[in-house]
């Protein structure tokens, strides 16, 4: 049930803070185009993605440029709402759809619409991030367990300050421990993995989608490393749960089988990985 994380009950409220969730969805990917409409489970991607967020949000839209990925969210009830096909970035998309909504949220909740094992305990670990005044942007991170995927480029690393704000993302291993035999590495620090699902205040938003590329985000590939680099405040909450994105058409296929091996449940569609 909703009220087991504390969060929200109408309209996605939080200690008077107004919650609105948007899953970006592009049918056109280099990598698995139609992705988003490809059957998982019996159900597609994106609508597996709508339904965990809508667990905790009451205010959930997904945001795309393509007619068939729009029909397709009204036609399982969800709410939809079409954007340019030129936008650089999924935050940029998500902008547009907030616009168009003209939603009172406070804050906005950016959810890849390619994260179908996305649960509901990681939404509201990250709108609690806004229980600190401070916060402008928050995402969630979760500590590596094997020094292989520490050492893997396509898995973010982040570095924290004492209060959970971020230092820095990385692709590369961050930090260097000196002294110690990279094996031992894992036992001598906490390393953390980025796990990319992001929410901002509303005027935040509006800020990050104006400003151009920067050195640091060209150089790493790492959208948020120009938020940072601007000065923006980005605070990290944890989380034990990993989730699978579905990239590929083989991801696809790793996650039918983690389907097909789950016990059913209403109120948890998928397991915790």
């Amino acid at each position: 049930m909703r009220n087991e994380y504390s969060l929200p009950l109408s309209g996605g409220d939080r200690e008077g803070a107004h919650f609105t969730a948007i899953i970006p969805a592009r049918y056109a990917s280099t990598r698995f185009p139609g992705k988003p409409l490809a059957l998982l489970g019996g159900k597609t991607v994106i609508e597996r993605v709508y339904r965990q967020v809508s667990e905790v949000i009451d205010e959930v839209y997904v945001a795309t440029d393509d007619e068939r990925i729009f029909r397709h969210v009204e036609s399982f009830g969800g709410r939809a709402v079409m954007t340019s096909t030129h936008h650089r970035s999924g935050t940029d998309r998500i902008e547009e759809a907030v616009e168009k909504i003209g939603t009172q949220a406070d804050i906005i909740i950016n959810v890849q619409g390619d994260e179908p094992f996305i649960q509901p305990s990681q939404i509201a670990t990250l709108c609690q991030q806004f229980d600190e005044p401070t916060t402008q942007i928050a995402t969630l991170g979760k500590p590596f367990t094997a020094m292989e995927a520490v050492e893997n480029e396509n898995s973010p690393k982040i570095v924290v300050d004492n209060n959970g704000f971020a230092l820095y993302f990385s692709r590369s291993v961050i930090p260097f421990v000196r002294g110690i035999d990279r094996r031992e590495w894992l036992g001598k620090f906490p390393f953390l993995k980025h796990i990319g699902l992001y929410a901002y205040r509303r005027e935040v938003l509006r800020e990050v989608t104006q400003l151009p590329p920067s050195t640091l985000e060209q150089a790493e590939s790492l959208e948020q490393l120009r938020w940072l680099q601007n000065g923006y405040r980005i605070r990290v909450g944890l989380t034990d749960v990993e989730t699978i994105g579905i990239d590929t058409p083989d991801d696809l296929a790793r996650a039918e089988a983690i389907i097909t091996k789950a016990s059913p449940s209403e109120s948890l569609p998928f397991p915790q990985v």
